[in-house]
């Protein structure tokens, strides 16, 4: 009686564990369900060693491949240099790009491309890539963004705009208001432009006209993010 007990524990706690996993934006599914199957392999070495059908040496070796897989991203963050080499690693292998962030989503534009790609931070998409979700998935997104924060919804539609040309649903003209004229601090100008350091004027306004040729209408650009680039420029000139 007391092992059929745990084995249906087991079972439910799986159970939840797969829906929680399937509730995952999808880029993230992956990494969960290979968790997942370290745990179950975990748990099956376990009950096969207090079982005596399993080698003690084997279930050390299962969870010890476990904890690693769960430690490493704590490792990574926990030696600095590593972490930068991953990010240059996949900065070079992905080229050279600028983000815009707002309250619910950052928004990358790619250099060599003119292509638009964003995530959502926060709101009902939280974690969720913009290219996984479809066209009903994002109005819904651009409502709660319209109701909560202008930006992220001219963010949002500068996508759109870029996603789907031939739309001419009334959102965009909802979303055309232009950027913030807020407060921006030297390292979200330097991230809209693409650069890091300490460029020269010469090197800021070179990046600047890059990349609004890169805005042209017919590559997708808006006036929002269009505003964005010149707000970037003018504070790193100035500062």
């Amino acid at each position: 009686m007391p092992k059929l007990i745990l084995l249906l524990a087991i079972i439910i706690a799986l159970v939840i564990v797969v829906r929680r996993v399937q509730r995952l934006p999808p880029h993230k599914r992956r990494s969960g369900f290979i968790q997942l199957g370290l745990i179950v392999a975990a748990i099956a070495a376990a009950l096969l060693t207090l079982a005596g059908k399993m080698h003690w040496l084997g279930a050390a070796i299962t969870g010890l491949a476990v904890g690693l897989r769960q430690l490493l991203p704590t490792v990574i963050r926990a030696f600095p240099l590593l972490q930068q080499w991953l990010q240059h690693r996949q900065q070079t292998n992905t080229g050279q790009h600028s983000e815009v962030r707002s309250a619910l989503l950052t928004m990358t534009l790619d250099h060599s491309s003119g292509e638009l790609a964003g995530e959502v931070l926060s709101g009902p998409y939280e974690g969720w890539l913009l290219n996984e979700m479809t066209r009903e998935q994002l109005d819904e997104l651009l409502a709660f963004c319209q109701q909560n924060d202008s930006d992220s919804a001219q963010l949002l539609q500068s996508y759109l705009e870029q996603r789907f040309p031939d739309d001419d649903s009334d959102a965009e003209a909802e979303a055309s208001a232009s950027a913030s004229t807020g407060g921006m601090s030297r390292k979200e100008a330097l991230l809209v432009l693409g650069l890091g350091g300490e460029p020269s004027d010469e090197e800021i306004i070179a990046a600047h006209r890059s990349l609004m040729q890169k805005l042209h209408p017919d590559r997708g650009g808006n006036d929002y993010l269009a505003a964005k680039i010149n707000q970037a420029k003018d504070f790193l000139i100035k500062h």
